[in-house]
């Protein structure tokens, strides 16, 4: 009976995960200046396009990284 408490925990993160995911993608179109901050880089030369998006993604990995220490702090 154990086995079965472990994946309905399982299955009730992973819907939270997917949960989650899917409200950031709904409204992260939304967010002023994302993906247009200095230091995201877009290249276009005829047919070639480059899009680099470096300081979103630094500034969205220090975001994470402070939410997910307050939540994981033991």
């Amino acid at each position: 009976m154990s086995d079965l408490s472990g994946l309905g925990k399982f299955l009730i993160i992973l819907g939270g995960i997917i949960l989650a995911l899917g409200l950031l993608l709904t409204f992260i179109p939304k967010v002023p200046y994302l993906g247009k901050l200095p230091g995201d880089f877009y290249i276009k030369k005829g047919n070639f396009t480059f899009y680099f998006p470096l300081a979103t993604s630094i500034i969205i990995s220090i975001i994470l990284t402070l939410i997910l220490n307050l939540l994981l702090r033991k």
